[in-house]
C-alpha cells in the first residue's frame, strides 16, 4: 500500500512539473518596434523654434529726479526722433537756475572791477586770479543747473514706437528710472536656441529660411547675424537671424516661426528616439533584434543629441542593415527573445486583406 501511494505521488510530481514546463515555454513575447539602420548619405538638415524680436529695444528714464507733470505718448504710439514724450514739474530746477544766474551776473560786474583795478596796478595777481577763478565756478555751477532743467524733459532718441509706459502724472522718479520702452524701427530679428551639435558645425550650415503659420506655405530667408559663444543653463546657444531684406508685414514682433536649414556635411550615423538608450554600468547601449531567433543583445554606441527634439544621433557601435528597438527597452534582458511589430502596409490599413 506505501508503495502504491509513493509510485502515484511520483506520477503526480511528473506530470505537475510537465504542465509547469509547458506554461513557461507559452509565457508571452515581449513584443517591440524596431527600426533599421539605414546608410548615411546626402545632406543632414535642422528645424529650430524661433521668436521674432526687436533688434534693439531701449528702456527710456529721466535723468534727474522729480514728479512727472505730464505723459505725452500711450503704449503702442509710433514717435519719431527728438518727440517730447514726458516732462517733470521743473519749478525747482527754475528757482535753482535764477538763483545762480543772480549770483554769476553779480560776481561778473565784480571781476569787471576787479579786472580794471589790476589793469590800473591797484590789485595784486593773486586777488585778481581769486575773483576770475570764483567766477569760473560760479558759471559751472550754473550750467550744471541748466542741464538739470533741460534733463526734466524726456525725448525719444530715435524714431519707434512705444512699448510700455511705466508711470502715470503725479508718480515720483528716480534718475534712470524706466518709464517707456521703446522699440526702434529697425529690422525684426529671429532668435533661436541651438545645442552644441549645431553651433560647433554652425559654419558648415547653409540656406536658413523660416516660415510661420500666419501666411502657409511662404518661406522667408535668413541670413546670420551672430551667435552667442557662451552656453546657458540648459547647453543651448542664441543664434540671431535676420531677413534678406525687409521683414514680411505678417511677421511681427514676439510670433513664432519655424526656422529651417540645411548642412554641407554629409549626414554620418542613425537618428533614434533617446528612448531607445539604456545603461549598462558605465555604457550607453541599445538592443539590437538578432535576425537569426529574434533575441535581443546589448550593443554599446556613441550618441549625441539631435538637433530634432528628443532625439540621438547614434556615430559608432551600428552597422548597416542593424535592427535597433526604439522603445520598451527597459523591459527586455540580454538574449531574450521578441516579436517584431511590423509596419502597417500602406495598401492593408488594418491589416484587413
Amino acid at each position: 500500500m506505501n508503495k502504491s501511494l509513493f509510485t502515484l505521488s511520483l506520477l503526480s510530481m511528473a506530470i505537475l512539473t510537465g504542465c509547469g514546463g509547458e506554461q513557461q515555454q507559452s509565457a508571452p513575447l515581449h513584443s517591440v518596434y524596431v527600426v533599421d539602420v539605414q546608410p548615411g548619405e546626402g545632406q543632414s538638415s535642422i528645424n529650430l523654434a524661433g521668436l521674432a524680436s526687436e533688434a534693439n529695444a531701449v528702456s527710456l528714464g529721466f535723468k534727474t529726479a522729480g514728479q512727472i507733470k505730464k505723459i505725452h505718448v500711450r503704449a503702442g504710439q509710433s514717435v519719431r526722433a527728438g518727440q517730447l514724450l514726458a516732462e517733470l514739474d521743473d519749478a525747482d530746477y527754475r528757482l535753482g537756475v535764477e538763483a545762480l544766474q543772480i549770483q554769476y551776473d553779480q560776481t561778473s560786474q565784480e571781476v569787471a572791477r576787479a579786472k580794471r583795478m589790476f589793469e590800473a596796478k591797484s590789485l595784486s595777481p593773486n586777488d585778481y586770479e581769486k575773483a576770475t577763478a570764483g567766477l569760473r565756478q560760479l558759471g559751472i555751477q550754473l550750467q550744471v543747473n541748466k542741464n538739470k532743467l533741460a534733463y526734466t524733459k524726456l525725448y525719444a532718441p530715435a524714431p519707434g514706437v512705444i512699448g510700455e509706459v511705466n508711470f502715470a502724472p503725479a508718480e515720483m522718479v528716480d534718475a534712470g528710472t524706466a518709464v517707456f520702452s521703446l522699440l526702434n524701427s529697425t529690422p525684426l530679428e529671429i532668435v533661436c536656441d541651438i545645442p552644441a551639435t549645431v553651433y560647433h558645425n554652425i559654419d558648415s550650415y547653409t540656406g536658413f529660411s523660416c516660415h510661420t503659420s500666419l501666411a502657409p506655405g511662404t518661406v522667408y530667408p535668413l541670413r546670420v547675424l551672430g551667435i552667442t559663444p557662451r552656453a546657458d543653463g540648459n547647453q543651448l546657444y542664441r543664434l540671431r537671424l535676420s531677413f534678406e531684406g525687409k521683414a514680411p508685414r505678417g511677421i511681427t514682433s514676439g510670433a513664432n516661426v519655424e526656422v529651417s536649414a540645411r548642412s554641407t556635411l554629409p549626414a554620418t550615423g542613425v537618428e533614434l528616439p533617446a528612448a531607445a538608450l539604456f545603461k549598462r554600468g558605465d555604457e550607453v547601449c541599445v538592443w539590437r533584434v538578432m535576425a537569426a531567433d529574434s533575441t535581443v543583445t546589448a550593443i554599446p554606441v556613441t550618441a549625441t543629441a539631435a538637433p530634432r527634439g528628443s532625439n540621438v544621433i547614434i556615430s559608432t557601435g551600428l552597422a548597416e542593415g542593424d535592427r535597433i528597438v526604439r522603445a520598451g527597452v527597459s523591459a527586455l534582458h540580454e538574449g531574450e527573445k521578441v516579436s517584431i511589430i511590423e509596419p502597417a502596409s500602406a495598401t492593408n490599413v488594418g491589416g484587413l486583406l
